[in-house]
């Protein structure tokens, strides 16, 4: 990995390409996705199928589109039963997580009798997408599906990429099992997202679409948000590890490959104030790239969006990261806790030497659904708060009303709108018998 010293002029140019990585131009690849979205959505499974069969290389038959509920259970049974007892330690940890995010319906009064308050209720139906191609992802099954099941969603259904030959993975339909899908059809891309938003005669309309895809699903996503809700467009992942000097290079950089391995396009940047451990770090890297299992994708993303940056002190190695936003925030320092009061922007925060972002991934129990692409200014990790829709609760008594109706009367009359103040001035009228007699 190359070294930087922050505030040169080749730091603020790698800088600035690591910083864009979250500008996703779609162009490219938007026509097309528009193209399979209007097919999916005149000609249903039959688009389905004919998309299955160019992309995926898989020929079904609308029936087949949805895994069996014997399919399921026979992938079940036929992995391990310590892998099980794996992805249900999972799931519970999560869901403990993700319990303490439940939110209530609550209301107030005022004297006069006025109540006002917030209805919460559960979306009703959520699609979940689960990659498939590079790798497995049971946990993107968990992440997604028990959060929406916490929250009171009555009908979770996932979508995922027919897997070829094989057939959809194993532990994937385990852990939908276990996260408690009610359904799982074998349709990846833009068009099981379009599926999912408009709906076809095998795969269910759903009113909310979730979990992380290829430029295909982003730009799919993106297209039918307004027909649905979605919960963001995700980039590809990234890692931000700040230190102090202190620990084992070694475990720095096997944390910073962790991330480059997802993806060519992954970022992996360390924050440090020490050019000794930089040079450490670096030539780590080297040494942990060699016999690497996913060496090409890792070497790939080291070298278009690694970078080693060294700093005067922590408060800078703060602001710098702020600046990234990170997905993955670790701080890799003697005392974590005296930093995180300086963070604003990340997406999840790791604390010290022994918690790796890995944990996170998987077993912590927070999401690991996580803004990326620098919208962790903006944006929240996935959780209960995005199944659940929150309704206003207004209700006036006579008096009430009659103690704000003239204000609501002249605001009107402010904006012009003079079918809102009449709204108000006659209920006035009425309430001070000048108006029509009330029946």
């Amino acid at each position: 990995m190359n070294i930087y010293r922050y505030g040169t002029k080749r730091c603020d140019e790698v800088f600035s390409v690591i910083t864009g990585r979250g500008e996703m131009d779609t162009s490219a690849v938007e026509g097309d996705v528009k193209a399979i979205i209007s097919e999916v959505r005149t000609r249903g499974d039959s688009a389905l199928i004919e998309y299955g069969e160019k992309f995926d290389k898989v020929k079904l038959s609308a029936r087949a589109l949805k895994v069996k509920a014997s399919e399921i259970k026979a992938a079940v049974e036929s992995i391990p039963k310590k892998d099980l007892e794996l992805l249900e330690l999972a799931a519970e940890r999560i869901r403990d997580f993700h319990e303490r995010q439940v939110q209530e319906s609550w209301t107030y009064s005022d004297g006069d009798g006025t109540l006002l308050g917030q209805k919460v209720t559960p979306i009703e139906r959520v699609g979940i997408y689960v990659p498939g191609g590079k790798a497995s992802y049971p946990s993107t099954v968990l992440m997604n599906a028990v959060p929406a099941s916490v929250a009171g969603v009555k009908e979770i259904y996932m979508v995922t990429p027919p897997g070829g030959a094989k057939g959809v993975d194993p532990y994937v339909l385990a852990a939908a099992k276990v996260a408690g899908v009610k359904a799982v059809y074998r349709v990846g891309g833009a068009q099981s997202v379009a599926a999912l938003a408009y709906g076809t005669r095998a795969v269910p309309k759903v009113d909310k679409i979730v979990g992380p895809g290829n430029i295909y699903v982003a730009t799919a996503k993106r297209l039918v948000f307004g027909t649905v809700d979605i919960d963001m467009i995700a980039g590809p992942s990234e890692i931000l590890v700040i230190n102090d000097g202190t620990g084992d290079p070694a475990w720095i950089a096997a944390d910073l490959l962790g991330q480059a391995e997802h993806d060519e396009l992954a970022s992996c940047v360390l924050i440090t104030t020490s050019s000794k451990m930089a040079k450490a770090v670096s030539s780590e890297v080297s040494k942990q790239l060699e016999g690497f299992k996913r060496r090409g994708i890792a070497s790939a993303s080291i070298e278009r969006y690694g970078a080693i940056i060294v700093t005067k002190n922590l408060t800078e190695a703060a602001s710098i990261s702020n600046l990234i936003a990170p997905e993955h925030l670790e701080l890799f320092v003697e005392a974590p806790e005296n930093l995180v009061p300086l963070i604003t922007n990340a997406g999840a925060i790791f604390m010290g030497k022994n918690t790796p972002e890995a944990i996170g991934d998987y077993l912590a129990g927070p999401n690991h659904t996580l803004p990326t692409g620098g919208t962790a200014r903006f944006s929240s990790p996935l959780g209960v708060y995005d199944f659940i829709k929150r309704t206003s609760i207004i209700s006036f008594t006579e008096e009430g009303f009659g103690k704000l109706a003239g204000s609501v009367k002249r605001f009107a009359d402010i904006e012009g709108l003079y079918g809102h103040g009449r709204s108000a001035a006659i209920r006035l009228g009425a309430s001070k018998g000048t108006g029509k007699k009330r029946r």
